[in-house]
């Protein structure tokens, strides 16, 4: 992979990169567009999130109880991430990446 520095200076449209932007719709953009996104993102991260402790949960054969027991976490928390209200940061995040791709060996160590 070939790396290239580029100096720009934002003064200076001849030293922007050229490319597929749209610079009347990027100036046209409102901080209220950008919220709006922004919450859009999240949304959608949420729901992806939601997905994965489904996914590693079922995977598992476990119910959500079963599931919130064995990573010793309140069945609510659980229920939470799985629906999308809230989502695993942290430990718990790394836990469950851990019992995706080693389920075997991270239910031995949870034992």
């Amino acid at each position: 992979m070939k790396m290239v520095r580029v100096s720009v200076d934002l003064k200076n449209a001849s030293t922007l990169p050229k490319g597929r932007v749209d610079r009347a719709r990027l100036d046209a953009t409102t901080e209220a567009d950008l919220a709006a996104q922004e919450a859009e993102d999240e949304a959608e991260a949420m729901h992806d999130a939601a997905r994965f402790v489904r996914r590693v949960r079922q995977r598992l054969g476990l119910t959500q109880r079963q599931f919130a027991q064995r990573i010793d976490v309140p069945l609510d928390t659980i229920r939470n991430w799985e629906q999308g209200r809230r989502y695993p940061t942290g430990a718990a995040k790394t836990l469950l990446k851990i019992l995706d791709k080693a389920p075997e060996a991270a239910l031995h160590a949870l034992a």
